[in-house]
């Protein structure tokens, strides 16, 4: 009577330091990534209002186009991970290299569109006659780091996959404090100004791709993979990432929209809204982490040919989102007295804040288990049961948002569509992992 007990305290206590020993590095990994901008706004702050602007506008579009390849990560993870459980290091690194080799090409193609249409993606953003140059130059020079962007989330997914999530951890600090030594160096010691600040970025991504690729490249050599580009190999990657693509496209979507509403809100209402998505993106920092110990752990397992270790892992790691997601709540009610007064000191905006930050608080837990089930699905490689999940979540969320400035409830009632939005994803995904459809074991998927 007592064995089963205590193989499964085991069996916790296992998975519990996998979980640890992934997530942390991978949270302090996601942490270091929006210090990029940060660092910038501050340098660039100092030259003027218009710089700032303008830097505002070319990081956003940059954001944007960088995040659209996500997919680069999270398919590269699930699928070298699968390898590394089947015990087969070769085949997992030079899956790899068929991911960098896809973002390598990506990267240069986004690079061809980005240069010769700055000026008009920057009008097109809306930017002033006094921004728009800047935008314009810190978008044309940061562009041509885009291929190392994109080079550093096919590698960080190597890593992953390989369970390693300290390297990225260590490649992100170093690659922020090169970033912001380099931007002080070329904006004021230089005299570059806002095109200092976009060689000092280019140099520090540069630096960090290359850095990964030295890492990756000493794998291969080690365990005899091969470098050269394999156009079937590239090509797999690139359909293993399609459905990610669909999932992330259609995310940025809902927060697109939620943004769109706020907008119609009122000043007070979409002033609130960035204050409480600032916090809510942080938040979900903490909770991707364990997403990503969630991809490298169930790959490997199912590449192990060990579902029951899988389905454990997931039971495990939903734990621990709820958990998270509690812990995470709790921490947004009690620090709304000093978390808003950090943004603003309208009492309009304040008043609009604090009731959906009630909401973001309430939803955490949910959020949690959304989180880890996302990235259990992700590890499995389940990948375009995700993206018809998404856009179903997006067709649910698009007319409830859509209806709220003409039922009224302000902005607390759109963030309410925004916990509804959650809800739909923890509906799709839990009944997704319950069939256990997403239990294929082998190599590959």
């Amino acid at each position: 009577m007592t064995q089963a007990p205590a193989r499964t305290r085991t069996v916790r206590r296992r998975h519990d330091r996998e979980i640890v020993a992934l997530a942390v590095p991978a949270f302090g990994a996601l942490v270091a990534e929006p210090l990029f901008v940060m660092a910038d706004s501050a340098i660039v702050g100092h030259l003027g209002t218009a710089q700032l602007a303008g830097l505002g506008i070319a990081s956003a579009l940059l954001t944007t186009a960088v995040s659209v390849f996500v997919f680069l990560a999270y398919a590269t993870t699930a699928a070298v991970s699968r390898r590394v459980g089947a015990g087969n290091l070769q085949a997992a690194i030079r899956q790899g290299m068929d991911g960098i080799w896809l973002a390598l090409l990506l990267g240069a193609a986004v690079v061809a569109v980005f240069v010769p249409a700055a000026p008009s993606l920057v009008e097109l953003f809306g930017a002033s006659d006094t921004a728009a140059p800047y935008a314009t130059t810190y978008l044309r020079i940061s562009s041509l780091g885009i291929p190392a962007m994109l080079v550093v989330l096919a590698s960080t997914g190597v890593l992953r996959g390989l369970q390693n999530t300290r390297t990225p951890l260590y490649v992100a600090v170093a690659g922020f404090i090169a970033n912001a030594v380099l931007n002080v160096l070329l904006v004021y010691g230089a005299g570059l100004g806002i095109a200092g600040s976009a060689w000092g970025t280019v140099i520090a991504q540069c630096g960090m791709a290359a850095v990964y690729l030295w890492v990756v490249v000493r794998g291969a050599r080690q365990h005899g993979a091969s470098l050269r580009p394999d156009l079937v190999g590239i090509r797999a990657s690139a359909q293993a990432g399609m459905p990610l693509l669909v999932r992330t496209l259609s995310l940025r979507a809902i927060l697109m929209i939620a943004t769109a509403v706020a907008a119609r809100l009122g000043d007070a209402d979409i002033a609130a809204h960035q204050i409480v998505l600032s916090l809510w993106s942080l938040l979900a920092f903490a909770l991707d982490a364990i997403a990503i110990a969630g991809q490298a752990i169930i790959g490997r397992y199912l590449g192990a040919d060990d579902a029951q270790g899988a389905r454990e892992a997931c039971r495990r790691m939903v734990e621990w989102g709820v958990a998270v997601g509690v812990v995470l709540g709790l921490l947004v009610v009690l620090s709304r007295p000093v978390f808003l007064p950090l943004f603003t000191g309208d009492s309009m905006v304040t008043d609009a804040a604090l009731p959906a930050l009630v909401i973001v608080a309430v939803a955490q837990p949910v959020c949690g288990v959304v989180f880890v089930l996302d990235g259990v699905l992700m590890g499995a490689g389940d990948g375009p049961y995700l993206a018809w999940a998404m856009l179903l979540t997006l067709a649910v969320f698009t007319p409830a948002a859509l209806l709220v400035p003409t039922l009224g409830g302000g902005l607390t009632a759109l963030w309410a569509a925004m916990t509804l939005m959650m809800a739909m994803r923890l509906v799709t995904l839990w009944l997704r992992t319950r069939s256990g459809r997403w239990i294929v074991t082998g190599a590959t998927r």
